[in-house]
């Protein structure tokens, strides 16, 4: 504990009266720091220290750069704009006592802070429409602010992350190897593994969708988030309204359809992704609505024909795009995700092909809802 204490003073000349376990998110090292009065580089007694985790993000400076150039950015907009709806907030970067973006402790580990938005928080899960037609909201303000900032600027911190096809071609290397795969195949879970192998073949010319739209200049690359759901969203104690989106470490040039796609996916599963229910599995097409009534006003301004037309398949395809990486990563000997039994990389994959097969189910609907709100 005297360590963390010491690294957290590195990026504040207050005293430092608290460090403790912060969030729940599973690749960094969360703190929240607390200080005896309000200090400067802060502006308050509260900011969040995180390690960064270099397994995942091996070059985490890339991070801080692209926080300094779409956070400015963002602010010149809304500087820009004072005319469009108050109350939106994004963290800063906090230097060290040295003018530097992070710390490297003696271990070599990397070290960052980030200012504490206060008054608001992030929740689970959906609690009703008006929180999903915020969380819509909440994507498309960012989308909108970050619409006219070249993506070539921003750094792809985490190359491949969110590329289908890069995805499928991992799948086709675990399946060549056949042995590993019939030994995870054989035991009461073996029908399971037989459905998900026609599942993905079945599906297989539909991965490249979004992207052989990019290679035809259909679809621009832009800026995303790269991580939109639910819990990333700031929700404002008092108003209700969504005041922010977190987790910037996945901020990076690319589709954003993967992130509106990503946003109905986790929003619009009730029954959410750790279920063992399959039959609770559905995409709850209210739900959806709602979330784009929050969206679709936000990103009309540089929405073109192309980008209503891809929606639908991006809800297909990142619900698809999810259960292949746990499916693989179940044959592959559960090498990525953490687990907490045997089979539970296989019951991921089958929640999200479930809810492929229920958007599948419902594509006339939910082509009517993009229709409807646009």
């Amino acid at each position: 504990m005297e360590k963390l204490y010491a690294i957290a003073q590195q990026f504040t000349q207050g005293a430092v009266t608290a460090v403790e376990a912060y969030g729940a998110g599973n690749v960094n090292d969360t703190y929240l720091v607390t200080l005896a009065a309000p200090s400067a580089p802060i502006g308050g007694r509260r900011f969040i220290l995180q390690r960064v985790n270099t397994h995942v993000f091996p070059q985490p400076a890339l991070i801080l750069l692209n926080m300094r150039v779409f956070l400015t950015h963002m602010e010149e907009r809304l500087a820009q704009n004072s005319a469009a709806p108050g109350g939106w907030r994004m963290p800063r970067v906090i230097t060290t006592a040295q003018d530097t973006d992070y710390y490297m402790d003696d271990a070599g580990a990397f070290w960052r802070a980030i200012s504490l938005i206060e008054g608001a928080k992030t929740y689970p899960s959906i609690r009703d429409a008006a929180h999903a037609r915020e969380a819509g909201y909440a994507l498309g303000r960012f989308h909108s602010l970050l619409s006219d900032l070249d993506p070539v600027r921003l750094h792809d911190t985490l190359p491949g992350f969110h590329i289908t096809p890069g995805y499928l071609d991992k799948y086709d290397q675990v399946l060549a190897h056949a042995q590993e795969v019939g030994q995870r195949a054989h035991g009461a879970r073996t029908s399971d593994v037989a459905y998900s192998l026609r599942f993905v073949e079945a599906r297989r010319a539909f991965a490249t969708v979004l992207e052989d739209a990019t290679a035809r200049g259909e679809l621009p690359p832009r800026s995303i988030h790269g991580d939109p759901k639910v819990d990333n969203i700031l929700i404002d104690d008092q108003s209700g309204q969504a005041i922010s989106i977190i987790d910037l470490d996945t901020v990076k040039p690319g589709l954003v359809h993967y992130d509106i796609g990503d946003c109905l996916r986790s929003c619009c599963n009730p029954a959410g992704e750790e279920t063992l229910d399959l039959s609770q599995v559905i995409f709850d097409t209210n739900l959806c609505r709602a979330i784009l009534q929050g969206y679709l006003p936000e990103v009309a301004r540089f929405f073109t024909e192309a980008d209503y037309h891809y929606l639908y398949a991006s809800i297909r395809l990142i619900s698809f795009e999810l259960g292949l990486r746990f499916f693989t990563d179940y044959l592959a000997g559960d090498v990525y995700f953490k687990v907490r039994y045997p089979e539970h990389n296989l019951q991921r994959a089958l929640v999200q092909f479930r809810l492929v097969e229920s958007v599948e189910a419902q594509e006339t609907a939910i082509e009517q809802i993009i229709a409807e709100q646009r």
